[in-house]
């Protein structure tokens, strides 16, 4: 695994950086562009943490109902 850690640094530290125009881009790009993209991989975000939070709540539901079962299980013994 460390090789392939290396190979990949390497390999980033081989590509070559943008060109100048590119870079001015980057630095100087639009504003409205900017705040869409964040607006897009927030939106993203907000669905992901909806979909684990279902995950997380059906995991308690399916711990609550093992304890019930198992208390109820216990008692008729």
């Amino acid at each position: 695994m460390a090789r392939e850690l290396e190979r990949a640094i390497s390999a980033f530290r081989r590509r070559r950086p943008p060109a100048t125009g590119d870079l001015r881009s980057l630095v100087h790009g639009d504003d409205a562009s900017f705040r869409a993209a964040v607006d897009v991989r927030l939106q993203n975000l907000e669905r992901q943490l909806d979909e684990l939070k279902g995950r997380i709540n059906g995991l308690l539901f399916l711990l609550a109902g093992a304890v019930a079962t198992n208390v109820v299980l216990r008692l008729l013994a």
